[in-house]
């Protein structure tokens, strides 16, 4: 059927743009801190692993808040709760900058996180509400390229900032943008009303067990490596608060008549399978940056503004690519284009698995081109097959839970990419050190030629040259696991390609007769009619010029229309 819906007016577009900017600061502020842990150490006197729940503190109040913008959008509005969430979040990084102490800053980290986190959702939800399918790919395009990027500069950005200006403009940087998002989505983006009346409708209780049960979950995942997972009893009574939590929230979620997240949307499932690739993905997209740096820095020894140049390459492709991802979704079967995404990124992984110790830019350059075409080509079809064919008005509460599965897939990533880096360290270290046999000439001479360089530098010349000899063992075993772990990744990419046989072709667009189906009345205690948080439809303040001329279609929902 043709595609009847008009384009937004402009100034819901400056709207949308401000609101890409608000998701833009949030999902930078992931990871803007990662490379500039050992600086803020310094400035709050906090040990190594306090200074780490910096970055932990805001991923774990993230993932809490993301599945209840839907929740948020029906009470307050689009616009009310976009507002609220940047301008908190802006407050909260001029808060931190005053910070004086570490448990200062760990604090208002979680209120950043928290407050700004249903940001992300929201913008989501914004996009498959005003903009009509024909634009939607170049928008999603547009959402995706911000999604990838962010986390993509952020450790470079933060590294820069903190080299050049200080920590504290990691936080002072967000103010000025933060204020300009909240303003310009206020003024702009007026696209439904709030329903305050529903406050007396939410399930409290079920928010606590959600809480309880995503709080410890993304705490086990980000603390599970170091401490040995289940060796440590701290770690198994965490776990054990998120399993019982996670019990009650389920159940809780599907005996109520208005639960706090609505996961009925997942009897989609088109809807439930892209959730399922946003995961998967979610594994890439935080898990690159998390071993490029882990490898350039710890094996290459190179700083964060040359590690950052060398990872440029993957955000310049991304800008570049962005455009024609667009296009392609617009005139491709979306899932032959997530299965070429899944391949090109499994391709892309795996041609870094042939790494050694000096390895630099050129090694990383092809395959950093591959896989950020990949990534970006995988996330687009995603988020457009999990969530373009949903009824609009399920789209709030679904974008939650689909960014909800993506931040998870990258916990899970980075989780058992730090577990199994460990392992296969191990393991060739294992493997070598047998090969470092004294009665073998190659190990002789490397003694001898080593012991002749410190000869003069070091108190026992032989100790230091069999040191110097195991540091570079080690630095072997830890290419060798790099190596493992590149095509590993690449090929559970590949693995990962049937799951497109379970999606269902999307639907050709259809108008509904109104933005949002009909919803039962809030005192009702109805729910027959879901979903539970689709905004009101008879205060919808949509705008269709084309109904003065006569043009609208009479599927079509207007509120200048004071008929159906």
């Amino acid at each position: 059927m043709e595609d009847l819906k008009p384009m937004p007016p402009a100034s819901q577009r400056w709207g949308f743009v401000m609101a890409l900017l608000g998701m833009f600061m949030a999902i930078l502020d992931t990871q803007i801190v990662a490379s500039s842990l050992t600086e803020i150490q310094a400035g709050v006197s906090a040990t190594l692993e306090e200074v780490s729940w910096i970055q932990t503190s805001y991923l774990i109040a993230e993932i809490i808040v993301i599945p209840l913008a839907g929740m948020l959008v029906r009470w307050l509005s689009t616009r009310l709760a976009f507002v609220l969430s940047c301008a908190a979040f802006t407050a909260a990084s001029a808060a931190c900058v005053l910070a004086q102490t570490i448990e200062q800053l760990i604090l208002l980290r979680a209120i950043q996180g928290f407050v700004g986190g249903a940001m992300i959702p929201i913008v989501y939800s914004v996009s498959f509400s005003i903009f009509p399918n024909r634009a939607m790919g170049a928008v999603q395009a547009t959402i995706g390229l911000v999604a990838t990027l962010a986390p993509s500069i952020g450790p470079t950005l933060g590294g820069y900032i903190t080299q050049h200006a200080g920590w504290h403009w990691l936080f002072l940087m967000n103010i000025i943008p933060g204020i300009i998002a909240s303003i310009g989505v206020w003024m702009l983006l007026d696209i439904d009303k709030p329903q305050f009346h529903l406050l007396r409708k939410i399930d409290f209780l079920g928010l606590l067990y959600l809480a309880l049960f995503l709080g410890p979950l993304e705490y086990v995942l980000e603390e599970g490596p170091k401490h040995d997972w289940f060796d440590d009893t701290h770690i198994c009574l965490i776990s054990l608060l998120s399993v019982t939590s996670a019990l009650l929230f389920f159940r809780r979620a599907f005996a109520s008549s208005f639960p706090i997240v609505d996961l009925r949307v997942f009897r989609h499932r088109n809807f439930a399978v892209g959730c399922a690739m946003g995961f998967v993905v979610g594994i890439a997209l935080y898990g690159v940056v998390y071993m490029m740096p882990m490898f350039l820095g710890g094996v290459r020894h190179l700083n964060s503004l040359q590690i950052g140049a060398i990872m440029f390459v993957t955000g310049a492709v991304m800008f570049l690519a962005a455009p024609i991802a667009g296009r392609l979704t617009d005139k491709v079967d979306l899932r032959y284009l997530l299965v070429a995404g899944l391949v090109i990124l499994g391709i892309g992984l795996m041609m870094n698995n042939h790494l050694t110790a000096d390895s630099d830019f050129d090694d990383f350059f092809w395959p950093q081109v591959v896989r950020g075409i990949g990534v970006l080509l995988c996330l687009v079809a995603a988020s457009r097959l999990a969530l373009g064919s949903l009824p609009q008005a399920e789209v709030p509460n679904a974008s939650g839970l689909f960014n909800l599965t993506r931040n998870l897939g990258g916990a899970v990533g980075l989780a058992l990419l730090d577990t199994l880096l460990d392992i296969r360290v191990d393991h060739h270290w294992n493997a070598l050190i047998p090969a470092i046999d004294t009665g073998r000439e190659p190990t002789l001479y490397a003694l001898q030629e080593t012991g002749a360089l410190v000869a003069g530098a070091a108190n026992d010349p032989a100790s230091a040259a069999i040191a110097h000899l195991a540091t570079r063992v080690m630095t072997q075993a830890q290419v060798l696991s790099f190596n493992d772990l590149f095509l590993w990744i690449g090929l559970l990419y590949l693995c990962a390609i049937p799951l497109a046989l379970l999606l269902h072709k999307p639907a050709p667009y259809r108008p509904a007769h109104h933005p949002y189906p009909q919803l039962p009345d809030a005192d009702s205690g109805s729910a027959q009619h879901p979903p539970l948080w689709a905004p009101d439809p008879a205060q919808s303040t949509a705008n269709h010029p084309a109904c003065d001329r006569g043009h609208c279609s009479p599927r079509e929902a207007c509120a200048q229309r004071s008929g159906p």
